[in-house]
């Protein structure tokens, strides 16, 4: 799977460094089911989507809701597992990290992200 650097543009930071994209049927599906947790700097760039839920997960991430321009529309942090995200018509890609990753990077709505490609992604 193709992985790409997320930069937070507005506040000058990281926001991860192995970011996997979901960009097919199929990635988009699988998701992060299955895994037990998500390591620093990692995380899943679903494109496109309007929301996600948590069903079947083990373990609360954080997730990020992107327009297409990549501008943050909603954040929601330490989304638990059997939730459900706010889904809107905005809302065009997510972005789901380590639970406590919003806070740490200081995530706002209205900030303005950039992706990255990795070499060899």
């Amino acid at each position: 799977m193709r992985q790409v650097t997320i930069r937070n543009v507005t506040r000058g930071t990281v926001i991860g460094t192995r970011i996997a994209v979901a960009d097919s049927f199929l990635t988009r599906l699988i998701g992060l089911l299955g895994r037990r947790r998500l390591e620093t700097d990692t995380g899943l760039w679903i494109l496109p989507s309007s929301g996600v839920h948590t069903f079947g997960m083990l373990f609360p991430i954080d997730v990020i809701a992107l327009d297409r321009r990549l501008f943050v529309c909603a954040v929601w942090p330490k989304l638990g597992p059997f939730r459900i995200s706010g889904v809107s018509w905005r809302i065009r890609s997510v972005v789901e990290l380590p639970s406590g990753s919003i806070q740490r990077a200081d995530i706002q709505r209205g900030d303005q992200l950039e992706v990255l490609d990795l070499p060899g992604g």
